[in-house]
């Protein structure tokens, strides 16, 4: 990780905040990273609350995986090259007709399914553990899912609420956002993600196959993307647009 990253959790929300006050709200990384640092917040309560076990190891990968984020964003804005994952987001945070929650959930799919992987490596490597299911780690991973599914689902209701919406939804009864919101799911990617590092792992030993792996997932969670922030906005959304 470069001189961008963050050293604690408290310190990553500071730098999501400031990401959230840098555009207008409908900016898409700005849409990212409201649901970044709400998730990040929650799961920081909880660990305050108390979970002993995993504590350590939750506490720096959360620090690890938003060091790749933060990176990355530095990156783009000082006109360097960045991971194809987030190409998407970065290249079209301004794009038109691209709903709120596209953006934010456009961000959690370069995140999760490219850095997760990367960061869960790192961050076992630096605490001298391991990526073993039956690991106490794995299950204090796998209590977060519940507590991230709890909070994206509420995001997901702030953003698909509203007259617009759901006159929308009458005229439309296909919507572009149904198809968005049915093809992600945080836990299923969180998983995902795990079994993702596992293989990363076990590519220790042979680092241009490890190379080689990150820049086929990069690549695939790109274009997926591209995917997730084709425009969904139909006529009664323009008309409503106008009308503000």
């Amino acid at each position: 990780m470069g001189p961008e990253s963050p050293s604690t959790v408290p310190e990553v929300v500071v730098r999501l905040r400031a990401i959230e006050v840098s555009a207008p709200p409908a900016d898409g990384v700005v849409c990212f990273a409201r649901l970044y640092r709400e998730v990040t917040e929650a799961v920081e309560a909880q660990l305050a609350g108390g979970q002993p076990t995993g504590r350590p190891f939750l506490e720096r990968l959360d620090v690890r995986f938003a060091g790749l984020f933060l990176a990355a964003f530095a990156a783009f804005e000082g006109g360097r090259a960045v991971p194809p994952a987030w190409v998407p987001l970065f290249s079209q945070r301004s794009q038109q007709g691209v709903a709120p929650l596209q953006f934010a959930i456009a961000g959690m799919n370069a995140h999760i399914n490219r850095d997760l992987p990367v960061a869960l490596v790192s961050t076992c490597r630096e605490l001298g553990l391991n990526l073993a299911e039956a690991s106490p780690e794995h299950a204090a991973f796998e209590q977060v899912n519940a507590l991230l599914s709890q909070v994206e689902a509420r995001i997901k209701g702030l953003y698909l609420t509203g007259w617009l919406h759901a006159v929308d939804r009458l005229v439309h009864r296909f919507h572009r956002l149904d198809d968005v919101v049915a093809m992600w799911d945080v836990a299923r990617a969180r998983d995902a993600a795990w079994t993702n590092g596992q293989a990363l792992w076990a590519l220790h030993e042979t680092p241009p196959l490890a190379t080689a792996f990150v820049e086929s997932l990069d690549r695939m969670v790109g274009l997926a993307g591209r995917g997730l922030l084709l425009p969904a906005d139909t006529l009664i959304q323009r008309i409503g647009r106008v009308l503000r």
